[in-house]
């Protein structure tokens, strides 16, 4: 028999990947519907499409087109599904039948809709929607023509949060919550005014609903979110939290005594690890249920890959009593177990991201990612722990590829703490061959890299080069003290476990060439770059994406500046600017040697690109070598979920850079 002859990855790779998400089971919980995403070459677009699938591994594709459709959830009765597409221009909610057929629009609002969540009895579906103050939740969607003129109409801006990178300039706008009326097609609007609110979900007897926001007349400043339960009847509502903190995915216990939450009252700002937390209905007590436990609950992995988390949170079983849901701990995701009684133990985890979980009657289906594995999605009978795989959706491909696994490693900081990380060997990896090495240093800095596959990756050690990527403190994974200690810190510690990594690397990988080192990462990862090359030229070669150069003008651009600098420089432009100017990359711009590519999004309102403009304009002005690459309309996810087309030439741009410079 013939074997095949497999090649490594390259950046073109993406257009044939495809990716799972979100699955949902089916009330009878035999079978399940899930959305599959891969991108349209010719439209340098994604298509996003759902998909049904039984227990027994068999697949079928329910919707078509140059669309994408995402949040497919099953009426109780399980007869209809509701989606958003925006297949008529703009996101909006789909319901269609279970049996097949073609999909009928159900909202029609101004600025679409989002976030489908049926009621109990199947007759309503609550949503989130967006507004201006003249508009309501009846008005119809809008002209081209009509918007295109509102675009020449001057911007009047009068609060601190006015953009956002993932929704660009807030305009006025606010998300409000709605109610549609299936047999009647109305939409009934829930709330108004000034503030944002998300839907979080319905009572068991249909009379309530959970929202989150934050209503405080001085909420532009807050930086708190809480939760709240509406009576349908009258709309009066209450607040279950305190004010003191960050709170969400409200999940209420199918006999309606508790609702769980998760969420931290901001004792480490935004590094304080979330919790779950138990309101009981009677008697309007809120606990803490994991207080003792030192992990973060969810899916904190940092990736390129996976789009559309399900954000599962909190799911109950019948006995409203306990309940399963994420975790993230060194390097991995898993599924646990937990009880209101405060039990906490794992149900599947292993060295692997589970990225989406759904669950009926102790059976789930999960989303597992690895290092050689994108992503697909297994059957997990929760009682005895079996694991059977459903779907193979980029099985033709890999067959082609040969995929670099990732292997673990520890290492010692200065300090005396155990840092954990991975190497990556290129293709065609030789034994007694040395091979130009490549540091990865994640964003966040409140992130985990993780036991998950990272194209990016796949493309370095495809063209030749071995990868070493690591968890320094700051990162989320290993406890409230580690993610914490990068606080008031950057460039110090933080910088010295990157080096320490490096020199472990050097002299235990013998396959590394120590002379032929580069270093990448973006956002804090783009920040630890810049910081590295301006403290050492022991790499050859750099690449900086959408990075941090300058604190005390990121304080007033970014859209989280002025309080992101205090939570993690704890300082501020008007009482620290030396404290900013000191932890400033550009203070430090004069001792850079190190070829610098530097990347950024031109509608990155998190790290905006004047960040790279200064750092750039620093380089060039000493005639440092250095190249500037500006993506259009791109923001900071860029890399994970941007233009398909600038995507490719954003790996092609670092792959290309680190040839250069480390292989010649």
């Amino acid at each position: 028999m013939t074997e095949i002859k497999r090649r490594g990855i390259v950046a073109e790779d993406l257009y044939k990947l495809k990716m799972v998400n979100d699955p949902q089971f089916a009330p009878n919980g035999e079978s399940y519907v899930f959305v599959e995403t891969e991108i349209n070459k010719d439209k340098h677009d994604y298509n996003s499409h759902l998909y049904l699938g039984t227990l027994d591994g068999k697949v079928t594709q329910w919707t078509f087109g140059d669309v994408r459709d995402s949040s497919p959830r099953w009426s109780p009765n399980g007869d209809t599904i509701a989606f958003i597409s925006n297949r008529s221009g703009k996101s909006q909610i789909y319901v269609m039948s279970a049996n097949g057929g073609e999909p009928k629009q159900a909202t029609y609002c101004v600025n679409g809709a989002r976030n489908p969540i049926w009621s109990p009895d199947g007759s309503k579906i609550l949503f989130v929607t967006s507004l201006d103050p003249e508009e309501t939740i009846t008005d119809k969607e809008k002209k081209k023509s009509d918007e295109d003129d509102k675009k020449l109409e001057p911007m009047v801006v009068d609060r601190i949060r006015y953009k956002s990178d993932a929704a660009g300039f807030l305009d006025n706008k606010s998300q409000h919550l709605g109610i549609l009326h299936i047999a009647t097609g109305e939409v009934e609007q829930l709330t108004s005014g000034a503030y944002d609110y998300a839907a979080g979900c319905w009572s068991p007897d249909g009379t309530s609903i959970t929202f989150i926001a934050d209503i405080d007349e001085d909420s532009d400043y807050n930086l708190v979110s809480d939760v709240f339960v509406m009576s349908l009847e009258d709309k009066r509502y209450q607040k279950i939290t305190g004010s003191n903190g960050n709170f969400g995915n409200p999940s209420w216990s199918p006999d309606g005594k508790y609702i769980a939450l998760i969420g931290h009252e901001k004792e480490f700002m935004g590094a304080t690890l979330p919790k779950i937390w138990l309101y009981s209905v009677e008697s309007g007590d809120l606990a803490c249920l994991t207080v003792e436990w030192d992990v973060y609950v969810g899916d904190i992995v940092v990736g390129d890959f996976q789009l559309g988390g399900s954000n599962s949170g909190v799911i109950w079983n019948e006995d409203s009593r306990s309940f399963y849901f994420l975790m993230s701990n060194h390097g991995n995701t898993g599924v646990y177990y937990g009880s209101i009684d405060g039990e906490m133990y794992p149900s599947l985890f292993e060295n692997q991201h589970v990225f989406a979980l759904t669950v009926n009657n102790h059976k789930a289906v999960v989303g597992i990612s690895k290092p050689t594995q994108p992503g697909d999605l297994y059957y997990l009978d929760l009682s005895n722990g079996e694991l059977n795989q459903l779907t193979y959706v980029n099985a033709p491909f890999l067959q082609d590829v040969e995929l670099s696994d990732a292997e673990p490693f520890t290492f010692k900081a200065p300090d005396g703490w155990d840092i954990n990380g991975w190497v990556m060997k290129p293709f065609g990896y030789e034994k007694g061959k040395k091979y130009p090495t490549i540091i990865e240093v994640h964003g966040g800095p409140h992130a985990m890299y993780a036991n998950t596959y990272f194209h990016e990756f796949q493309v370095l050690t495809g063209k030749g080069f071995v990868v070493v990527f690591t968890n320094p403190r700051g990162s989320h994974g290993y406890g409230q003290h580690f993610v914490d200690a990068v606080r008031g810190d950057y460039g110090n510690k933080d910088y010295l476990d990157v080096m320490a990594a490096t020199d472990y690397a050097v002299e235990n990988f013998d396959f590394v060439d120590e002379t032929k080192l580069g270093v990448t990462g973006g956002s804090y990862g783009g920040f630890m770059t810049n910081w590295i090359v301006g403290h050492t030229n022991r790499f050859k070669a750099a690449v900086t994406q959408r990075s941090i150069s300058n604190w005390l003008s990121f304080y007033g651009v970014s859209d989280i500046g002025f309080f992101f600098t205090e939570w993690e420089l704890k300082g501020n432009l008007l009482e620290d600017a030396e404290k900013l100017w000191d932890h400033s990359p550009l203070k430090y711009v004069g001792n850079v040697e190190t070829p610098l590519l530097i990347l950024h999004g031109e509608r990155d309102f998190r790290c905006p690109i004047e960040q790279a403009e200064q750092f750039y304009v620093a380089l060039k002005h000493q005639k440092k070598i250095t190249k500037f690459v500006r993506f259009p309309d791109a923001n900071h996810e860029l890399s994970r979920s941007g233009n398909p087309k600038l995507r490719l030439a954003r790996l092609n741009h670092i792959k290309d850079w680190f040839v250069e410079y480390l292989t010649k």
